[in-house]
């Protein structure tokens, strides 16, 4: 029973995080890049209109801020529930 409890607090902990990562990549792709583009794009960044500059680049690099992150949690989430590999 103890590994059943330990296995479904491992999938909860996963789940949180994936949860976590696909609101911050839903606002950054679709709120920074469609919804609030026309309020971001009042500021300028390197002389683009942030709207624009999120839809064009800064969304990937979140996004690949986000992979290594999640990497990163992943790793940890392995080792406190003791399924890492070694």
């Amino acid at each position: 029973m103890a590994e059943k409890d330990n296995s479904h607090a491992y999938w909860k902990a996963t789940i949180r995080l994936l949860t976590k990562i696909l609101i911050i990549w839903f606002m950054v792709s679709f709120g920074a890049g469609i919804i609030f583009v026309d309020v971001l794009n009042h500021i300028k960044l390197g002389g683009y209109p942030l709207g624009f500059w999120f839809a064009q680049q800064g969304s990937i690099y979140v996004f690949i801020a986000l992979i290594f992150y999640y990497a990163k949690k992943m790793n940890e989430l392995d080792r406190q529930f003791d399924v890492h590999e070694d």
